[in-house]
């Protein structure tokens, strides 16, 4: 690293320090507070008449995910099997184009949803919605998986080579080139800065400062070193960051390649053995699951209270929507774009309909929802803590191997996170400004570790969601054109066209 590098990290870093003793001193905390409650009443507006309340965003999501899922005639039944295959590397093309095999393409998009939103999130849904929660989180998963596939397959499309060598694709190039095509340049070219803004908020934001401070939070508890030096973890993290991110998508999908089967395997090893332990209680479990999803009692809302608490928390947990994965699959070499499509089919599987279900399963056999002594880590809405309390009361030193998870689970969605943010910055300022972000990024992790303005995370939380706002519109408006390749595709596949086109990896 040459000087001019490192003297504007010392500034930058200065710079950050300064800002959050600020933010503290002066009640920049509070500023945002009151922009949240401007953002919230736009994305959490109810569109629901009657007593019950539904959120547009949630109403969007829903829509979205739902018109297209019967749009392609329930592509996320059909092409599961295909898409395993080309996983596993059996239609491999040597003229493929890309930066990563589909299969790290995959990693990258998990690692970025595989994370705190399966043990924090799910608790707090469950904690507020009741276990009917977990149902309409299933729901939300299954339908999630056509918007992927939607998603990915434009973030595909319109995908390009930059004079670097390295690919420029996701929500913002669909929407600006996509609906360039549909004679609307102006607005394509608004949406999509507007969503590249977004995500690099969301990537500082619920994709660094909220890893870091929910990692330290579990670590703290089995070390007490953390408790004295914070900082200390905030070094060793951002270090940890630093060295993957700075080489780029490459060192990305192979770090993530690595991190992200072993940390699925600890964690549903975990929750297996206390299901397994459970097994007489687990029909019961599912029965109050299903039974309280549609005749809840005592959550507010009723049940269209739990469908939003489902669906809200599927939508931070899997990312279906948000258009964030389009922008790691677009790394990916593949011949045609829809196959990369049927690989991002995986992502809501594995992340909300496996992982947050066995999540809720071990929360909801545990009881610790609705046990009294757990009421204060309800209503401080502490989801790590209470999926923690659940493991702790079946295995008494889980709480360590949880601790781990969690910090396996920040540390792979933080590296993910710095790759959205990093190519919706240079959307915006440029290829020559790439490496600022980055630094800024390990910057932020570093600085996670002494700052706690819980209304600045809140925000960022909301930026995430707001970025399904402008993405759905593009796939709406683009759908015709991934129904077409999508014809084309299952055309040659059913031809046999393809089964001679790559070996078995």
């Amino acid at each position: 690293m040459n000087k001019s590098v490192m003297k504007l990290l010392l500034f930058l870093f200065m710079l950050l320090s300064a800002s959050s003793a600020f933010a503290a001193e002066n009640g920049i905390d509070a500023i945002f507070g009151t922009i949240n409650g401007y953002l919230a009443s736009v994305l959490f507006f109810d569109v629901m008449p009657g007593e019950g309340n539904m959120p547009f965003i949630v109403a969007w999501l829903i829509t979205g995910a739902v018109y297209l899922t019967f749009r392609f005639g329930f592509i996320n039944l059909r092409m599961m099997g295909h898409a395993f295959h080309v996983i596993r590397g059996k239609y491999h093309s040597k003229d493929a184009k890309g930066e990563v095999s589909p299969f790290q393409a995959l990693t990258t998009a998990l690692s970025a949803t595989v994370g705190l939103g399966n043990i924090a999130g799910v608790a707090i849904a469950i904690s507020i919605g009741g276990p009917g929660a977990t149902f309409w989180m299933i729901i939300a998963g299954f339908f999630g998986m056509t918007t992927k596939f939607t998603e990915v397959t434009l973030g595909q499309m319109y995908r390009e080579y930059r004079p670097d060598g390295h690919i420029m694709g996701g929500g913002m190039q669909y929407l600006s080139r996509g609906l360039k095509e549909k004679g609307m340049p102006k607005l394509g070219k608004l949406l999509a800065i507007l969503f590249a803004l977004l995500t690099i908020g969301g990537s500082l934001g619920a994709g660094n400062l909220f890893q870091v401070s929910q990692a330290m939070g579990a670590v703290q508890t089995e070390v007490a070193f953390f408790k004295e030096f914070p900082f200390a973890f905030g070094v060793i993290m951002a270090l940890a960051v630093g060295v993957v991110i700075i080489g780029g998508i490459k060192r990305i999908a192979h770090a993530a390649e690595a991190i992200v089967p072993s940390m699925v395997f600890i964690y549903l090893s975990a929750c297996l053995w206390i299901i397994a332990s459970h097994a007489a209680e687990v029909p019961e479990a599912l029965g109050l699951i299903v039974s309280e999803a549609f005749a809840p009692t005592a959550v507010a809302g009723g049940m269209i209270g739990v469908i939003v608490q489902g669906f809200k928390r599927a939508a931070f947990s899997s990312e279906a929507g948000i258009g964030s994965a389009a922008i790691a699959h677009s790394a990916a070499s593949v011949k045609y774009p829809v196959r990369q499509g049927f690989v991002a089919l995986y992502e809501p599987f594995i992340d909300t309909i496996v992982i947050c279900t066995m999540t809720a399963l071990v929360i909801v056999i545990t009881g610790v929802y609705n046990a009294p002594e757990h009421a204060a880590l309800v209503e401080g809405s502490k989801g790590a803590a209470l999926t923690a309390v659940a493991f702790g009361s079946v295995i008494s030193w889980f709480p360590i191997i949880l601790s781990v998870s969690v910090v396996l689970f920040a540390y792979s969605t933080m590296i993910s996170w710095s790759y959205y943010g990093e190519r919706s910055w240079t959307y915006v300022f440029g290829e020559s400004y790439s490496m600022i972000f980055r630094i800024i990024f390990v910057l932020f992790v570093a600085l996670a570790s002494i700052t706690s303005a819980g209304n600045i995370l809140d925000f960022s939380d909301l930026l995430i969601l707001s970025m399904a706002f402008p993405n759905l519109i593009a796939l709406y408006i683009l759908q015709g054109k991934v129904a077409s390749a999508l014809k084309e595709y299952l055309v040659k596949l059913r031809a046999g066209e393809f089964e001679h086109e790559g070996k078995s990896m």
